[in-house]
């Protein structure tokens, strides 16, 4: 798949992610939109997507922009916890960027095979293993953006691979419980994890017209600021 310097398929990607995890975190606001889980499911795979995306068109020259790309991912990863700790309640897990972070090691490792990379990558993927609790969507969250990076010149079938590791990341008891006693909101947060990839591929691949704003560095700042935001609504309707 070609990509241009500025790809408006991967900025609406990005965008629509952004939205999905917002609408996904519109549930703890106060009102009870419980179907907004599904919709929300797309999130993250679309982000591990458009990581994918990036890592496939930087050749070796421009590596030091990876690097760029991780130092942003960490330091909005320590930036993130405490608005996400006020907003979320009780959370079993740290905010989602330290998994994106360790996703990244991961998957640069197999698209830049050089000692460094790849002894970056080992270490992620073992810290991945023995914190995966502490992870959000765990050890099979961290695999996703190199799933998404094997199958991203692939015909669009073989993006159902990723969507197994998205299901295997959402292995949540109670989702696959409430999905055998037939609840639909958690049926269709399975199928949205299955089907996320092919959907997010078929779009890169046919929504090269597209012009959204370009999503750039100040991109990061709206994962903390959204929490903040959604905290003042939750106030303000309590």
């Amino acid at each position: 798949m070609h990509m241009t310097q500025r790809d408006g398929a991967l900025d609406l990607l990005k965008w629509l992610a952004l939205m999905s995890m917002v609408l996904d975190h519109l549930r703890y606001v106060g009102y009870s939109v419980d179907f907004l889980y599904v919709p929300g499911r797309l999130a993250f795979p679309w982000f591990c997507l458009a990581m994918a995306a990036n890592l496939a068109r930087v050749n070796t020259a421009a590596a030091n922009s990876q690097w760029r790309y991780l130092g942003w991912l960490l330091l909005f990863s320590a930036i993130s916890e405490i608005p996400y700790r006020l907003f979320i309640p009780d959370p079993d897990t740290l905010n989602v960027m330290p998994t994106l972070v360790l996703g990244l090691l991961v998957a640069r490792g197999w698209r830049q095979p050089t000692l460094q990379s790849r002894l970056l990558a080992v270490g992620a993927a073992v810290i991945a293993a023995l914190f995966s609790e502490r992870l959000m969507f765990g050890f099979f969250g961290v695999l996703l953006p190199l799933a998404m990076l094997l199958v991203f010149r692939r015909p669009w079938y073989f993006s159902l691979l990723p969507g197994i590791v998205c299901l295997a990341a959402n292995q949540w008891q109670v989702l696959y419980s409430a999905a055998r006693w037939g609840n639909g909101t958690a049926i269709g947060g399975l199928v949205i994890c299955l089907i996320a990839p092919v959907l997010g591929v078929f779009l890169l691949r046919h929504a090269k017209s597209v012009k959204p704003p370009p999503m750039r560095r100040w991109a990061y700042a709206l994962y903390p600021l959204h929490f903040l935001l959604l905290l003042l609504i939750r106030k303000l309707v309590a």
